[in-house]
């Protein structure tokens, strides 16, 4: 079952002297519970087609289509809940809330929508991440894998129907890169998230069901 449709998405920056075409004319699909890692050098494209599908940004032309629905159809407010609801994101840096602790950070999509999760769902988030012992703990109390995993946990939490994973052990140490891609592919194969991850380390990207490889804006290669 098909869950993301990109339709000839392109981005266009600037104008005449300083235009710069960030994204060119791309298209492609994503199954439901597919892992695809996108890949390239730095300015190929990459980070700018994560944020258009994610509805982060909005694209010059072309269309984005998640379960069905033609995001860039919704206004800013609708397209805010729907990606907070149906797109679970992980970036480089985590973006915590210093605040709150590991649990808060984990539950925040889900408070400001007024909505609760039940104990045993908690719970069976936390063992999977492997920070049950941490979940009182503030960021800065934690290592940053385990800040990686916090922020893996809130994008878990909402069950989405897609998983947009920015560069997500760009900051991190090997041993601690490794950890968290194992936790992709589990919360890929266990909790059949699909997902899509950026990264410009082919060795991460092997992990994926399908690597799809940018230059200059353009899909170059499909694997």
């Amino acid at each position: 079952m098909e869950i993301l449709k990109v339709e000839n998405l392109t981005k266009i920056y600037g104008k005449d002297s300083t235009k710069v075409i960030a994204l060119d004319n791309v298209s492609f699909s994503v199954e439901k519970g597919e892992f695809v890692a996108i890949v390239g050098a730095s300015g190929s494209g990459k980070s700018t087609l994560l944020h258009l599908i994610g509805g982060v940004d909005r694209p010059t032309s072309g269309k984005v289509y998640i379960d069905g629905k033609d995001i860039f159809s919704l206004n800013d407010d609708k397209l805010a809940i729907f990606r907070r609801r149906q797109v679970g994101l992980i970036y480089q840096f985590y973006n915590l809330i210093p605040i709150l602790n590991v649990e808060e950070n984990i539950v925040l999509p889900l408070a400001l929508d007024n909505r609760k999760v039940d104990n045993k769902t908690m719970n069976n988030l936390l063992e999977l991440l492997g920070l049950k012992n941490r979940k009182t703990h503030l960021p800065n109390e934690l290592s940053g894998g385990q800040q990686q995993r916090t922020s893996i946990g809130r994008a878990l939490i909402t069950n989405p129907t897609i998983i947009l994973a920015d560069e997500p052990t760009g900051n991190l140490d090997s041993k601690s890169s490794e950890e968290i891609v194992a936790l992709l592919k589990k919360s890929n194969k266990e909790l059949k998230q699909t997902i899509i991850m950026i990264t410009h380390n082919m060795e991460i990207a092997q992990i994926a069901d399908r690597i799809i490889k940018i230059e200059d804006g353009k899909i170059v290669k499909e694997a």
